[in-house]
Formats: C-alpha cells, sequence, structure tokens
C-alpha cells in the first residue's frame, strides 16, 4: 500500500518541505530508515538520524530547522509524535477494512448485524447473537449463544466469546482471550470432594475497552463481571468472577484478580500483580509491579511488595533489607 508525500501531509494537516510525490509503503525507525519508508523525529536525542536516514519521508515538528543536508522529504505538523500516531491508526483502519462473511463459517439464521460486518473463516456464530455496525470477526473466533456486540469492535483470530456476553462499541479484543468461560467455584463436601458451584451469571464488557492477547474474564456466579469504559487490559491477565474494573483502569501482563473484587477508576496496576478476593481497591490507586494485594485499599494509595504496603515506606525498608545480612554479620563479629 503506497502513499505520496503529498496525500499524508492531507492526512495530517501538514507542510510538505521536498518532493511531494516521493511515496513510502512500509514504517521504519529513524535510525533504521531506508529508501521507501516512513519514519519521524520528535525526540530531539535521534536528531542525528534525520541527517543518515535513507528514509523517504519524515515526519517532523514545525519549528525544526535543518543545520546541514538530508535525504528525506519532511512533513512539518505542530506535534510529530502525536501526527505519527495517527498516521498509525489510520494505516491500521485501513489494513483491517474488511467485508463479508469467509467460508467456511457457521452462522445462526437468526444473527441480527450491522453493515459492514466481517466474518472471517472457520468462525462460528451462534443463536441469538446480535453485532453492530463495522464488527470485524477474525478467522477462528467462536461467539456463543444471545451474545451482543455493539459498534466497531474488532475480535482477533482465536477469541472465544461465552454465552450471554454483553460488549459496547469500539472495543478491541486481542487473539486466544475468552470472555465468560466458569469462574473458580468449587465447594468441598463432607468427603473432602470439590462439587461444581455453578456459574450463571455473565460478562459485560463497557465501551473503549482494549483486552490482550490470551486473557480470560470469568463470568459471575450470579449477576456480571463488569469492565467498565476505557479500561485497557494487557496479556495474560485473569479476570475471575464478580470482579468489577473501573474506568480507565489499566491493568499490565499477568496480574491476577481474584473473585468479587472492585477496582477503582483510573488505577495503574503493574504486571505480575495478585489481587484477593473481595477486596474494595479505591479509586486512582497504583499497584508496582509483583505487588502482593491482600487487603483494601483507600483511594490514591500508592503501594508495593508482598503483602504490599506503602510505597515510599517499602523503598526505606528496602535499604535495611538488603542490609540485613551485613548488620547481622557485625553483631556476630561484636
Amino acid at each position: 500500500m503506497k502513499f505520496t508525500a503529498s496525500q499524508i501531509a492531507a492526512i495530517l494537516d501538514g507542510e510538505i518541505d521536498g518532493n511531494p510525490e516521493v511515496w513510502v509503503d512500509k514504517l521504519s525507525k529513524i535510525e533504521e530508515g531506508e529508501e521507501g519508508s516512513l519514519t519521524f523525529l520528535s525526540n530531539p536525542k535521534y536528531t542525528s538520524y534525520i541527517y543518515s536516514t535513507s528514509s523517504s519521508i519524515a515526519i517532523v515538528d514545525k519549528d525544526f530547522i535543518a543545520e546541514k543536508d538530508i535525504v528525506p522529504t519532511l512533513i512539518r505538523v505542530s506535534d510529530a509524535y502525536g501526527a505519527f500516531s495517527k498516521l498509525l491508526s489510520y494505516y491500521d483502519s485501513i489494513k483491517t477494512e474488511k467485508n463479508g462473511i469467509e467460508s467456511p463459517s457457521y452462522v445462526a439464521d437468526d444473527l441480527k448485524q450491522g453493515k459492514g460486518l466481517y466474518i472471517g473463516a472457520f468462525s462460528y456464530i451462534d443463536k441469538g447473537v446480535v453485532l453492530g455496525d463495522d464488527v470485524k470477526i477474525y478467522p477462528n473466533v467462536y461467539i456463543g449463544e444471545n451474545v451482543q456486540i455493539g459498534d466497531r469492535v474488532t475480535l482477533f483470530s482465536g477469541v472465544k466469546i461465552y454465552s450471554d456476553t454483553k460488549i459496547g462499541n469500539d472495543c478491541v479484543i486481542h487473539s486466544n482471550a475468552v470472555i465468560g468461560a466458569d469462574g473458580f467455584g468449587f465447594a468441598p463436601n463432607s468427603d473432602g470432594v470439590y462439587n461444581k458451584v455453578p456459574q450463571t451469571g455473565n460478562v459485560i464488557i463497557e465501551d473503549h475497552v482494549d483486552i490482550g492477547a490470551s486473557t480470560t474474564i470469568d463470568k459471575a456466579t450470579l449477576g456480571s463481571t463488569i469492565i467498565r469504559k476505557g479500561v485497557k487490559l494487557d496479556n495474560q491477565i485473569q479476570i475471575a468472577h464478580n470482579v468489577e474494573i473501573g474506568e480507565n483502569t489499566v491493568i499490565a501482563a499477568q496480574t491476577g484478580v481474584a473473585g468479587s473484587t472492585k477496582v477503582g477508576k483510573n488505577c495503574i496496576i503493574g504486571g505480575q500483580v495478585g489481587i484477593a478476593g473481595h477486596l474494595t481497591i479505591g479509586d486512582n490507586v497504583r499497584m508496582q509491579g509483583q505487588s502482593g494485594v491482600i487487603k483494601s485499599l483507600k483511594d490514591d494509595a500508592v503501594v508495593q511488595g508482598t503483602p504490599a504496603f506503602n510505597y515510599n515506606d517499602y523503598n526505606k525498608s528496602y535499604v535495611y533489607f538488603k542490609n540485613l545480612p551485613k548488620h547481622l554479620n557485625q553483631k556476630k563479629n561484636n
């Protein structure tokens, strides 16, 4: 897919400095640029590369002044980084623009669909499903009974959506994510054998949610597991039954949230964090990577460690932790 400098400038509302007809068909980092590629310069640390790159087009800030000759045609914009991000989004939307139902696929006769639907080969759409406008379903996706999906939702290959799940608008779910599997509900009997507790609820995912590859979100025992609008989940995260994740909270990879815990709005949760069940996590909470959270946290808390406690207290305590062997040896020698 080729774009000329004039086409890119029109998309970005930029000014061309150089050949408006030069074309590109790929993207590159500025230090690795080659002919036919598009790059950008926003960080002053990389300014030297603008004079050595072989990229055909470079996006730069309007106030950039070249101190010597350069190869690429420049597109000058008010914010080079933001413009490049906009261009990436535009490119991605074109790349994923597919329509129609590929064969072989199974689609129930009562499917209710909006315009612009794409269903990739070997997908299975069960009865009672409702799909909004511009839904993109890539190959090998399973969608169970009575699932409702809003507009402009993308499900990448291998996604599994269990029955009764509700997904809002403008969501992206990456490969091999599983939404709506049974929660981990078992009760021991008098013989020590664990009997399964039926999981009869569902999962609700609100608008503008991104879910990473191989992440799992379990349906509720009763009621709903809820992912509020704007939530961003990384890869390989486990969200247990009846959990609620508040608006605009972001969670990094390999974190697990146990059953019935409520996480507030605008939280930032690092990788490999473990959060125990039946807790209440306030708004704007920060959890450093690998923290183990075993008690509820108030708004604006910042924690680290296992069990997790105040981040600043943790850092002060760590000075003593790492020097403990030395202090013990000194005491022993005295």
